[in-house]
């Protein structure tokens, strides 16, 4: 499946923010791969911030991401950056963009 969603960096941090995505600890993308993420792709527009994953089960992803060490550490990194954080409750399995058109 393909999962969309949609994140703010602070306008004051998008340095960090890219600087941080420079060095994702090689721990934390095994873990994401190993919670079923084939691929991840964050892009920037100004602030706005667009991720595609491709993943078996976003559900399942982030419900095995969620209270792992690694991802709890990268998290709080992250919401020390962002206006908008991604959402890794069960809440947040239903947080994807809906799809408007597909070619």
């Amino acid at each position: 499946m393909r999962i969309a969603l949609h994140t703010k960096v602070r306008a004051d941090r998008i340095e960090e923010y890219e600087a941080a995505h420079r060095e994702v600890p090689a721990e934390l993308t095994a873990a994401i791969r190993a919670a079923g993420a084939a691929s991840w792709t964050i892009w920037r527009s100004g602030t706005d911030l667009f991720h595609v994953i491709d993943c078996k089960d976003y559900a399942a992803l982030l419900a095995e991401l969620e209270r792992l060490p690694v991802n709890v550490a990268w998290q709080a990194r992250m919401d020390e950056l962002l206006d908008v954080s991604h959402d890794y409750s069960a809440d947040g399995a239903a947080a994807g963009l809906p799809v408007a058109w597909e070619l």
